[in-house]
């Protein structure tokens, strides 16, 4: 998804078995050009311990991701310094394009990294931490703790149960 940045934050090939959907790109990975590359993030560390990845990768290696059969996106492709920026209104703008998006993709999950995310593309108002019981774009759902340096409610160990769960629950294809 390319902004009026010109940053594309989309690591995406057909039929992922997981594509993470942020929210939208931080400023600091329009700056450098790769995904959660702010040193606060803990996104790589996070899929390796978790097992997505056998190696941790950086995020200049990012489009390594779609070698694990994961891939990334975000819902508004307008970059902030923080998630928080992106009002009610951006989502539903963004919301046509990015169900289209998942749908031409077709991944067998996505996960959105917040519940923020989900709540916005969905209209769901009460969304809890794991599987959604209602699919997305004919993918299932998850939600996930966003690995943002800025959200420290939850741990590196917390994160790593969260996506972990994730991974045993979508064995590769």
């Amino acid at each position: 998804m390319t902004g009026s940045t010109g940053f594309d934050s989309d690591i995406l090939a057909y039929g992922l078995d997981v594509v993470f959907c942020g929210i939208n790109p931080a400023a600091t990975a329009v700056a450098d050009g790769h995904n959660f590359s702010n040193r606060s993030n803990r996104f790589w560390p996070v899929l390796h311990l978790a097992g997505f990845t056998d190696v941790r990768l950086r995020p200049q290696d990012e489009r390594r991701l779609l070698e694990y059969g994961c891939g990334i996106t975000a819902v508004v492709a307008r970059a902030t310094q923080r998630a928080d920026e992106i009002s009610a209104e951006e989502f539903r703008l963004a919301r046509p394009a990015f169900e289209a998006k998942m749908r031409r993709y077709a991944p067998r999950t996505i996960a959105f990294l917040g519940k923020r995310a989900l709540a916005a593309m969905t209209g769901a108002s009460d969304v809890g931490w794991g599987r959604h019981p209602d699919q997305f774009a004919e993918a299932a759902a998850w939600v996930l703790p966003n690995p943002s340096g800025l959200n420290r409610s939850f741990t590196l160990d917390a994160l790593v149960v969260a996506y972990a769960e994730l991974r045993r629950a979508v064995p590769r294809a």
